[in-house]
C-alpha cells in the first residue's frame, strides 16, 4: 500500500505510512510543542499568540524537531500564513513530510485576538436551546478551521456539581440529560457531523474524563470522591455520548484522582471504557501539567520517567503542553520501549490513531490554509449576530414584582456596580482587537437616546485574587487588589443613587473570581458588592439587579432590597446589549438556572437531583435551593393542559401536552419533562429531567408539544451493575423548573 493513494481508506492510508516510519518518527508523533515559543514577535494582547509580522525562530525549530516532525503544535494563535510556514516545514524538511495539527484553546470562541466571543457554555445551557448551541458550534468550528488551526481543546463536559468550583462557567451544568444534549449539538456543531476535510470543521477534544466537576471543597484538580454507581449513571453518560453518538474522536483526562485512582494512569478509565467499551477511535492527551501532578500531587510513581511510563501504559496517547520538553517525553518513551516496558504494539496504536486523523482530516493533500479568506470569517456580520441572539436566549430572569421590563416613568437612573461600565466576557475567550466590547453603560445610553438620563458610578471593584502590600501612615498592610473601574466609593454610589429614580446595579464575577483557578469557599458576591447594594438599598429607590456570573450566587440579603433579578451570566462580547432590552422589553428573558442557586452559602451542595433522605432540613433551614436547576421567570404566564401519556412499547412512551401563553406579550418557554422511579431497587432521585423543549409563543397562543421517552428515560444500574428497566410505577412529570411541575400522570412499566 502506499500512502500518498487516496482510494484507500484513512486507516489504511495511516498503517501504510506506519511502516515507514522509525521508532523516533512515531513518538514524535505523540508530542506537542507551543507554537509562540518559536516566534519572534508574541502579540501584544495575547501571550500565546503570534504577532503577523512575526518571524520564525528556524534555528530553534529546527534543534527541537529536527527532521522527524511533531505531532501537534499549540500555542499559535496567529493568522494562516503563520500556520502555513510551521506547517512548510512538517511537509518539506521533516524525512516523510507528515503534517501537524494546530489546537487550541475555543470554549466560547477560538481564542485567535479579533475572533468571535460568543458566551460561554453555561450561557447557552441556560437557553435551553439546542439549535443555537449547535449553531455557536458550527460558528466556532469555521473561525477556528479558516485560521488554519484543526482541533479545540473543548467542549468542557464536566457535570458540575460543585458551586465553589472556578469553571463552572465552563459547563454545561449540573444534569447529566442536558450536559449530554448541549454537549452533542455543539459538537456536532463544531465537527460538521465528522465532515472534517470541510474548511469549516475542526476536531473536538471534549474535557475533562470522566469526573472532574465535583472536586473536594471545590478546589480545582482535587479528588473526586465518587461511588462507582454516580460514575456510571451521572458522569460518564455525557462522554459516552459525545463519543457514541456526536461523534468525538479524542478526549482530555482530568487531573484529578477518583476515589483514590488517579485518572490519566488508570487503565479502567483510559482503556477498559474509552477503547473496549465505547470504541473511541482517536487519542487521550493528558491535560496540561497532569502528568507531573502525579509526582508533585498524588504521589504514585516515584520520577518523571516512571509517570511517564505508567501513563502510556493505562492508555495515555500523549503529553499535554507544559509537562516535558520533546527530549524527555520522547525519551523516556523510547528508553521504555527498548526495555520491553512499553510494548511497540501499543505505540503504533496511538500513532495510527493520529495519522488517521491527520488523513480523515485532508491534511497530505491540503495542508496549507487560504491566506485571505479568514477575513471574510472571523467576526462576520453573521457570527456577530449569533453571539448577540445566543447572549439573549440565556438572559435568566430570578425575581420580579412587576417592575421589569422597565417602564417610561424614570427620567433619572442611576446606574451602579462593578460591572456597569465594565463588561464582563468569560475566561478562556479571545481578546478584543479592533473593536470594544461595549458596556452596560454604553448601551443603556444609546437605547433611551436622551429620554431619560443615565447616572453612572461604580461604586466598588472585583477583587482580582492576589494581594499588594501598601503603606498607610507609616504602617504597612496587606490589602486586596481591585480590577480597574473608576468611582470606587460606596459613599459616591450612594449619593448618585439619591438623584435618581430608579437604581440598577450591574455586578457579579470577573475573570479572577470566576474560571480556571479561581476557586471559592464563600458563594456570596465577591468583593464588598453586597455592602453596595445594601447601602443604596436604606435609600427606598426601586431596584434591578443584574449580574455577569460564572456559578451560582448566594443572594440571600439582596433578594430582600431588591424589585427584580436578571442573570446574564457571561454574555460575551454582546452581552450588555443582551441585558439592556431585556431590561426594557425588546427581549422576553426564557433562560434557566442550568446549576441551583443555594438558600445561602453553607447550603450546599444543593443541585435538584439530590438522593433523597429522611431529614430535609438543617438548623438554619432547609437544604433545598433558592432557585432550583430550571428555574427562571417571563414578562408573560404560560398555562399547561391536557397531559397525555401513551405506551407506544415495552418500556416506550409517547408524551404530549398544550402550553398556551395567557399574558398580554409574546416569549417563550421552556418545558421540561422529569420522571420519577416511585420504587426502586436502587436508591433513585425524586426527578430526573428527560427531555426538555423550548417553544415561542405569541401572546394567547397555544402549541402542543411532544416527547418520546424510552428505555434510557428510566432505566437504573441495579445491585448487579446492570442497566436495567424495572417492572413498577414511574411518574411522568411536566413542568417550568424542577421546583414548579404543572403536570403528571403515574405510569406502570411491567413485563
Amino acid at each position: 500500500m502506499n500512502y500518498k493513494d487516496t482510494t484507500l481508506s484513512s486507516r489504511e492510508r495511516a498503517e501504510a505510512l506506519l511502516s515507514l516510519m522509525t521508532l523516533e518518527e512515531k513518538v514524535a508523533q505523540l508530542d506537542i510543542i507551543r507554537g509562540v515559543e518559536y516566534a519572534t514577535i508574541p502579540h501584544k494582547l495575547n501571550h500565546c499568540s503570534i504577532d503577523e509580522k512575526s518571524e520564525i525562530k528556524w534555528d530553534e525549530l529546527e534543534k527541537t524537531i529536527g527532521d522527524r516532525g511533531i505531532g501537534f503544535i499549540h500555542d499559535a494563535y496567529a493568522v494562516p500564513k503563520m500556520f502555513n510556514r510551521f506547517q512548510k516545514y512538517m511537509v518539506e524538511k521533516t524525512r516523510l513530510g507528515i503534517p501537524c495539527i494546530f489546537t487550541g484553546e475555543a470554549l466560547h470562541g477560538i481564542s485567535f485576538p479579533g475572533a468571535t466571543i460568543f458566551p460561554v457554555p453555561l450561557t447557552l445551557a441556560a437557553s435551553f436551546n439546542r439549535s443555537i448551541t449547535n449553531r455557536v458550534g458550527q460558528a466556532i468550528g469555521a473561525e477556528t478551521r479558516i485560521l488554519g488551526m484543526h482541533e479545540i481543546l473543548a467542549p468542557n463536559l464536566d457535570v458540575a456539581r460543585e458551586p465553589r468550583w472556578g469553571r463552572v462557567e465552563e459547563t454545561f451544568g449540573e444534569d447529566t440529560y442536558l450536559c449530554g444534549e448541549m454537549g452533542y449539538q455543539i459538537i456536532t456543531g463544531e465537527q460538521k457531523n465528522g465532515d472534517f476535510k470541510r474548511d469549516d470543521a475542526v476536531l473536538t477534544e471534549p474535557k475533562h474524563y470522566c469526573v472532574h466537576g465535583i472536586p473536594e471543597n471545590g478546589i480545582n484538580c482535587a479528588n473526586a470522591r465518587v461511588g462507582k454507581r454516580e460514575i456510571e449513571q451521572c458522569y460518564l453518560p455525557v462522554f459516552e455520548k459525545a463519543i457514541t453518538k456526536a461523534g468525538a474522536n479524542n478526549v482530555m483526562a482530568c487531573y484529578n484522582a477518583i476515589d483514590g485512582e488517579v485518572v490519566i494512569s488508570s487503565k479502567y478509565y483510559l482503556t477498559e471504557i474509552l477503547r473496549n467499551r465505547w470504541g473511541m477511535k482517536g487519542y487521550v492527551r493528558a491535560d496540561w501539567g497532569a502528568i507531573r501532578r502525579i509526582l508533585q500531587a498524588h504521589k504514585t510513581a516515584e520520577n518523571d520517567k516512571e509517570a511517564i511510563r505508567d501513563v502510556f501504559n493505562a492508555g495515555m496517547d500523549m503529553q499535554g503542553c507544559s509537562d516535558y520538553t520533546p527530549d524527555m517525553w520522547e525519551g523516556a518513551l523510547i528508553e521504555y520501549i527498548n526495555k520491553g516496558e512499553i510494548s511497540p504494539e501499543q505505540v503504533d496504536n496511538s500513532v495510527l490513531s493520529v495519522l488517521t486523523l491527520k488523513f480523515e482530516l485532508g491534511l497530505f493533500e491540503n495542508p496549507y490554509a487560504d491566506e485571505e479568506k479568514y477575513k471574510k470569517v472571523i467576526r462576520c456580520e453573521k457570527h456577530k449576530s449569533l453571539a448577540y441572539e445566543a447572549a439573549k436566549e440565556g438572559m435568566t430572569l430570578l425575581e420580579n414584582d412587576g417592575i421589569l421590563p422597565l417602564k417610561n416613568e424614570y427620567k433619572k437612573i442611576a446606574l451602579i456596580g462593578p460591572s456597569s461600565a465594565k463588561q464582563r466576557v468569560g475566561g478562556y475567550s479571545s481578546v478584543p482587537e479592533g473593536y470594544e466590547v461595549r458596556s452596560v453603560y454604553d448601551e443603556l445610553k444609546a437605547a433611551l437616546d436622551g429620554k431619560a438620563e443615565i447616572l453612572q458610578c461604580s461604586g466598588c471593584g472585583i477583587p482580582v485574587g492576589t494581594q499588594a502590600i501598601t503603606a498607610e501612615d507609616g504602617q504597612f498592610h496587606l490589602v486586596e487588589v481591585y480590577d480597574e473601574v473608576e468611582d470606587t466609593s460606596i459613599e459616591k454610589a450612594v449619593e448618585t443613587a439619591k438623584e435618581s429614580d430608579l437604581v440598577i446595579f450591574v455586578g457579579g464575577d470577573n475573570n479572577f473570581t470566576s474560571g480556571e483557578g479561581h476557586d471559592r469557599s464563600d458563594l456570596r458576591l465577591p468583593g464588598e458588592q453586597r455592602k453596595l447594594i445594601l447601602e443604596v438599598a436604606k435609600l427606598g429607590k426601586p431596584m434591578v439587579l443584574v449580574f455577569e456570573n460564572g456559578r451560582s450566587i448566594d443572594l440571600s440579603e439582596e433578594v430582600k432590597v431588591s424589585n427584580a433579578v436578571l442573570l446574564s451570566w457571561f454574555g460575551g462580547e454582546f452581552g450588555a446589549k443582551a441585558i439592556v432590552e431585556t431590561l426594557l422589553g425588546q427581549n422576553n428573558p426564557a433562560g434557566r438556572v442550568p446549576v441551583s442557586f443555594p438558600a445561602d452559602s453553607n447550603r450546599i451542595p444543593c443541585y435538584y437531583s439530590i438522593l433523597p433522605n429522611f431529614f430535609e432540613n438543617m438548623f438554619e433551614g432547609e437544604r433545598t435551593a433558592r432557585y432550583s436547576f430550571g428555574h427562571g421567570l417571563s414578562y408573560t404566564r404560560f398555562e399547561y393542559s391536557d397531559l397525555a401519556v401513551i405506551k407506544t412499547g415495552e418500556t416506550d412512551f409517547t408524551v404530549t401536552a398544550k402550553v398556551k401563553n395567557i399574558g398580554d406579550v409574546d416569549g417563550d418557554e421552556v418545558i421540561q419533562l422529569y420522571v420519577n422511579d416511585l420504587v426502586s431497587s436502587i436508591i433513585t432521585p425524586r426527578k430526573l429531567l428527560q427531555g426538555f423543549e423550548r417553544i415561542s409563543l405569541k401572546a394567547g397562543e397555544e402549541k402542543s408539544v411532544e416527547f418520546k421517552l424510552g428505555f434510557d428515560s428510566f432505566k437504573l444500574l441495579n445491585k448487579d451493575f446492570e442497566w436495567v428497566v424495572e417492572n413498577g410505577k414511574f411518574e411522568i412529570m411536566l413542568g417550568a423548573s424542577s421546583q414548579d411541575i404543572r403536570l403528571k400522570e403515574t405510569v406502570e412499566i411491567s413485563r
